[in-house]
């Protein structure tokens, strides 16, 4: 009988549970007249976008036929639409028609229509993987455009993307100037002028207006508006699209970005550049006069990476020109190039700053220890290579600090017994325990801090390389025994399915990365679990080390598959080193005994004066101690 009373108790508050829901889904439920106001919202929307575009097509092709019959009828209707910028129309240029320029680097090609880039690759690089025969192209089929909304004095709105311009391209010197100009008349015009220097990235692009002050409304400055959408470059996508990122600088050398994800926006004030920075090559868009005001948009393209492998991220820019005496003057500048460092730094106007090298001490590491360091190296031997003598350098750099760590952990095992017998003289007493262990750390001449020290003073260098590493341009595509591409993963089997959160494929460098850590840590376990005793009231160190054994291996195995094999390579490499150090400071230079009778000497003398830190930690304890006291005669 009681087994059925719990059963039907089970039953009536599933009932109440599912009724409750049922009712919450009922209050929530969207009004119908919402649903409709925001449906014929949504159809007015995409009815206005129809219009607009079957506009634009109607300008577009109005104004190829002027063109082409210089007919005064049809020039009269084009007025209406287009105004002054109808004489536009009169011109040869007023067709489907494109220039090239180009230098070692680069290759720009530039369409009448709209006066701006829709080509943009760069020579000396391949898509996806060396050999591929496919160059990087930035800029192709549409997914990037550029415009300014033109405010007239007659009340019209038109977008240069939607007129043409005529272009002239000059030379001077070794440069190639192209001036494209939306004419409002004979002398009349707005004027996109390319600058392309030999091998340079950077491309100079001024925007500057002559005799428009009455044809355009001065009132407000020109909106600019850019777009581009970030084609994939490299083999893996869910790498590529962490390290995609729409970076600026504004204010007085502040760095930031707008962030990841879905439809993510920001609007600073006084910008001075814009990076829609792909994991390994960026477009840049630079001003010499900051933009007051921008409105930067991020959204992020890959939801599911085996449809979503053509973009990466969509990224928008609107940014305003001001009038000067009544006339647009702005000097830019555009870089189509490698995220690399030292190219970006050699121009000298803080665009390495969307390297993400790390906030604070680790960017420090990074830029005064890591890069000049695997520079120096690389320049001289193969990339794998300087990765395995980069290693070593750090690691025996770091040794001193591996050896006091260890020194620290054996002194400990020494004054365990000691630790324990007063654990259990004072088992009632922890405050008392704790006082009189610091007095025997003291009198012993041994500081328990002294192993955590020189391990914290590790993990900058630890962190610095995880990121280092993936922002190292320079393993791009170098490969190195079976891995192919050390700045992506290093596959050596395609699996036929998709294991969550470990991908598609196994890579050999994390599980060799993994099986050194778990050595490492089975090796220096034993070790720490001796040195510190458990404290009451505190976890099982013990048993939480017995766990991180096999724990960090399989973190290894599952975050680095996907990530770059120089990345795997290195932690390879530092813990087989590491294993090295501790097996050699272990056998043959640490000696407990020596360590042991030192301790004794110690206790003989007097004891050391107090740090800081321990005459701190004594008085609050001494304090807790005369206020438990207090609070028993109480």
């Amino acid at each position: 009988m009681k087994e059925k009373k719990l059963d039907l108790n089970s039953i009536i508050g599933f009932v109440l549970i599912f009724g409750i829901l049922l009712w919450i889904m009922y209050q929530n439920k969207p009004d119908e007249k919402a649903i409709a106001a925001e449906k014929a919202q949504k159809e007015l929307v995409i009815k206005e976008a129809k219009a607009k575009e079957l506009s634009d097509k109607a300008v577009a092709t109005a104004t190829v036929a002027v063109a082409a019959t210089g007919d005064s009828t049809q020039l009269a209707q084009l007025q209406k639409s287009l105004g002054n910028f109808a004489y536009s129309a009169t011109l040869p240029s007023a067709k489907a028609a494109y220039t090239t320029i180009e230098n070692e680097f680069v290759k720009l090609k530039i369409a009448n229509k709209g006066g701006y880039i829709v080509e943009a690759t760069l020579k000396n690089f391949e898509k996806f993987k060396k050999g591929s025969g496919q160059l990087v192209e930035l800029i192709k089929d549409n997914n990037a455009d550029l415009n300014v909304q033109l405010l007239t004095s007659d009340n019209r709105t038109l977008n240069t993307k939607d007129l043409y311009f005529e272009p002239t391209l000059t030379k001077v010197g070794a440069d190639q100037i192209l001036s494209m100009k939306l004419k409002a008349g004979p002398n009349e015009f707005l004027e996109y002028k390319y600058i392309l220097k030999p091998n340079d990235f950077m491309v100079g692009f001024d925007i500057r207006s002559q005799g428009l002050n009455k044809v355009l409304n001065t009132a407000k400055p020109l909106d600019l508006e850019w777009n581009l959408k970030t084609f994939r470059t490299e083999k893996s996508i869910a790498y590529e699209d962490r390290y995609t990122l729409l970076n600026y600088e504004y204010g007085d050398e502040k760095f930031n970005n707008v962030g990841d994800g879905k439809d993510k926006e920001e609007t600073p004030e006084n910008v001075k550049f814009i990076a829609f920075k792909q994991h390994f090559f960026s477009t840049i868009l630079l001003t010499d006069t900051p933009f007051a005001k921008s409105t930067l948009k991020s959204n992020k393209l890959v939801v599911d990476e085996k449809v979503d492998t053509t973009f990466i991220k969509q990224f928008n820019a609107k940014v305003p020109l001001a009038f000067t005496n009544g006339e647009i003057d702005h000097k830019m500048s555009w870089y189509f190039g490698p995220s690399d460092y030292k190219t970006l730094k050699a121009y000298d106007k803080n665009l390495e700053k969307i390297i993400p090298l790390g906030w604070g001490i680790f960017g420090w590491i990074n830029k005064f220890v890591f890069i000049p360091l695997f520079g120096f190296l690389s320049s001289y031997i193969a990339y794998g290579i300087a990765i395995i003598i980069f290693t070593i350098i750090i690691k025996i750099a770091m040794s001193p600090i591996t050896y006091k760590s260890f020194l620290s952990q054996a002194k400990m095992k020494v004054l365990r017994p000691e630790i324990t017998e007063l654990g259990e003289k004072f088992k009632k007493d922890p405050m008392k325990k704790q006082q009189e262990t610091m007095k025997l750390y003291n009198k012993a001449g041994v500081n328990p801090m002294a192993g955590c020290i020189p391990a914290l003073i590790q993990l900058p260098f630890m962190y610095a390389s995880f990121q280092f590493f993936p922002s190292a341009f320079e393993l791009r595509q170098k490969s190195f025994l079976w891995a192919d591409d050390l700045s992506s993963f290093d596959q050596v089997v395609k699996l036929p399915f998709h294991v969550p959160m470990y991908g598609d494929h196994i890579s050999l460098f994390p599980i060799l990365a993994a099986i050194a850590i778990f050595f490492y840590m089975k090796m220096t376990s034993g070790d720490q679990q001796m040195a510190a005793p458990q404290q009451e009231g505190m976890p099982d160190m013990a048993k939480m080390m017995k766990y991180m054994i096999y724990i960090s291996p399989i973190m290894m195995l599952i975050f680095f598959n996907s990530y770059g094999a120089g990345l795997s390579l290195y932690n390879f490499i530092s813990n087989l080193i590491t294993i090295g150090i501790m097996f050699v400071i272990k056998n043959y230079i640490v000696d407990s005994d020596r360590i042991h009778a030192q301790i004794q000497q110690n206790k003989l003398k007097e004891p050391k004066k107090q740090g800081k830190f321990q005459q701190k930690l004594q008085e609050v304890m001494e304090q807790a101690e005369a206020q438990k006291a207090k609070d028993k005669k109480k």
